[in-house]
C-alpha cells in the first residue's frame, strides 16, 4: 500500500500535466454541410487535372512540346500552378480539338453519303452504277 502511495504521488503531477496539455492543445472538430455543387466542383477539378496531366504525359505531345522549346520538366510544375478554372478550360479544349481524332469517322460518313446519293440517282434512273437496282419502266 505504501508503494502505491509513492507511485501515485510521483505520477499524479505528470498525469495532470498530460491531461491539461491534451485538453488545451486539441482543436475542436468542426463539421459543416457540403453542398452538392461544392462536391461536384471538387470532383470536376480533380478529373480535369488528371485528364490534362494524362494528355500532357503522352509521348507525341511531349515530342511536340520539345520541338517548340518547352522543357518537359517544367510542364508538371506549371500544371500544378494553374487554377481550377484554367485547368477546366484546358480539359474542355482537349475534347474540342480535332487533332486527327475524327478523320476515320469523317471518311466513313462521306463514303456512306456518296453511296446513298448514287443509289438514289440509280433508282431514279439518272445513273447506272449498281446492277442490282431495278430500273423503273421506260416510257
Amino acid at each position: 500500500m505504501e508503494l502505491l502511495r509513492k507511485c501515485a504521488g510521483l505520477l499524479s503531477p505528470v498525469l495532470i500535466a498530460v491531461l491539461i496539455y491534451t485538453s488545451v492543445t486539441t482543436a475542436p472538430a468542426t463539421a459543416g454541410i457540403v453542398s452538392t455543387d461544392q462536391l461536384i466542383d471538387t470532383q470536376t477539378a480533380s478529373d480535369s487535372r488528371s485528364k490534362v496531366a494524362a494528355f500532357l504525359a503522352r509521348e507525341d505531345v511531349r515530342q511536340q512540346m520539345e520541338s517548340m522549346g518547352v522543357d518537359p520538366r517544367q510542364v508538371d510544375t506549371r500544371l500544378s500552378a494553374l487554377s481550377d478554372s484554367e485547368v477546366s478550360y484546358l480539359a474542355k479544349r482537349i475534347d474540342e480539338m480535332p487533332a486527327g481524332q475524327g478523320v476515320i469517322g469523317l471518311i466513313l460518313i462521306v463514303g456512306i453519303v456518296v453511296l446513298v446519293v448514287l443509289l438514289i440517282t440509280d433508282i431514279i434512273g439518272v445513273t447506272n452504277v449498281f446492277s442490282f437496282v431495278n430500273k423503273p419502266a421506260q416510257r
